[in-house]
């Protein structure tokens, strides 16, 4: 019998969503070699930490994680502890010989080389694979789905980046940006739905710049995105991220020309002011990102607009803090991740800006900034009160199992008491009360909208 098959891997995810499809990736890897998962810890005998490397706070929760992982292995000997991801290349020397945390280290590329790796570490020898690919995509990986509520799913459609924004490490951990072959991304969607899946949504660092040459046509985003739309109305598209500087009035009209794609747009601002979007290499104005919201309400009403947003980067005025302020106010965000300025290394800021607000104005401004997205998205479920929606039923609500949730096309949770529907069902639901994070409602059985 087959060693592997006695073999459990437990896998731990940090960052993106991204990362939580690589994971599925590197289930997938194993479990085609006999290995099988586990959501348990204590049942593990491989650990495999998923990293991710944008924000020093991610990085230091890892290594205290990988300090408890050390931890356990001594009283569980012969466990093997890996780290893969975005951390793996800048942090191997000190986490694998330094510190001596870790027995594997594996880069985003080198997840088909696992087995490998294992084998090599099982032989008495550490594994270590950090190399980035030209071509890598895991195009014919169809991955497991770790922790699925069997409704929604990720599928990664290109890899890389090349936008180079300063403060970013994402192009030196992943590597040139390589679309994934359009013919699998839609067959994977396809056995989705064939699965009983109704939602998937499109990943990748900048998805608008997805491009597959088929003979003598380019297939951009807007057409794989009408692709994925065309296996069925009752799968919903969703997709992250959009580059402000890519998004174009063709794709906002391939998703209003179509329902099942979801009326939802997430476009990272950074920073309102154009001084300091030129000091963070985005390759767009202030300006040119109002006229990229304007287009997004005028083609698709109703949409809703996410946004990321980042306070005290290099040489940061509190001019620029009230330009970041005052076109959160014009765009009416309905949401925002939102955090300080943390220096990365191997980014341009690092090797030629000096990090120079002080912390205690970076977390000022943070605050600042938090407080009024707070006020925008109680406004914005405020304005969804008394209206139907359409939304997809995911599972039991966490805090009562008397409860569904799910989420609508404009991807806004909504909690309602339970019916005889199901999960993976669409129903009709109009909104009664909310809260700061979550729509509250009940059924509407007679009305349609679709």
């Amino acid at each position: 019998m087959d060693q592997k098959k006695n073999k459990k891997i437990y896998i731990e995810t940090y960052g993106c969503q991204m990362n939580f499809s690589d994971s599925e990736i590197v289930a997938s890897v194993l479990t085609d070699q006999g290995y099988t998962t586990t959501g348990e810890i204590h049942h593990a005998d491989i650990i495999f930490v998923n990293t991710c490397s944008i924000r020093d706070n991610a990085e230091q929760r890892v290594k205290k994680r990988l300090q408890y992982f050390h931890a356990f292995k001594k009283k569980n000997p012969g466990l093997i502890i890996g780290l893969l991801g975005c951390m793996a290349d800048r942090l191997k020397t000190v986490l694998l010989e330094e510190e001596q945390l870790l027995d594997i280290v594996a880069g985003p590329d080198a997840y088909r080389d696992l087995p490998r790796l294992l084998e090599q570490v099982e032989s008495g020898q550490r594994g270590v694979n950090t190399l980035l690919s030209m071509e890598e995509t895991y195009a014919d990986i169809m991955p497991v789905r770790l922790g699925s509520n069997g409704v929604s799913a990720f599928i990664s459609i290109m890899r890389g980046c090349e936008n180079y924004c300063s403060y970013c490490v994402v192009p030196s951990t992943r590597g040139k940006e390589r679309s994934r072959d359009a013919g699998s991304i839609i067959r994977e969607s396809r056995d989705l739905y064939e699965q009983g899946y109704r939602e998937v949504t499109l990943l990748g660092q900048n998805v608008n710049s997805y491009q597959w040459i088929e003979g003598d046509n380019v297939l951009s985003f807007a057409g794989l995105l009408g692709r994925v739309a065309e296996v069925s109305p009752m799968l919903r598209i969703r997709f992250a991220t959009s580059h402000p500087k890519d998004i174009s009035d063709k794709l906002l009209d391939t998703i209003a020309a179509f329902p099942n794609i979801c009326r939802a747009i997430h476009l990272p601002l950074q920073s309102g002011s154009t001084r300091i979007l030129d000091r963070m290499n985005r390759n767009y104005s202030r300006e040119n990102y109002m006229e990229r919201v304007e287009a997004i309400r005028r083609i698709l009403t109703g949409c809703t607009i996410t946004t990321d947003i980042i306070t005290g980067f290099c040489d940061e005025t509190e001019e620029d803090h009230r330009e970041t302020l005052s076109l959160m106010e014009w765009v009416n965000f309905d949401y925002a991740f939102m955090f300080k300025y943390s220096e990365r290394p191997m980014t341009l800021a690092a090797d030629t800006m000096e990090d120079n607000v002080p912390e205690e104005v970076k977390e000022r401004r943070l605050r600042e900034v938090i407080d009024l997205q707070q006020k925008l998205s109680y406004q914005s479920n405020q304005r969804d009160c008394n209206q139907v929606c359409e939304v997809l039923i995911e599972g039991d609500s966490k805090r009562s199992a008397d409860y569904f949730m799910g989420r609508n096309s404009r991807n806004k949770v909504v909690v309602f008491q339970k019916t005889n529907a199901a999960s993976g069902e669409y129903i009709n639901v109009r909104i009664t009360s909310f809260t700061s994070a979550t729509l509250l409602g009940e059924v509407v059985h007679e009305l349609k909208i679709r």
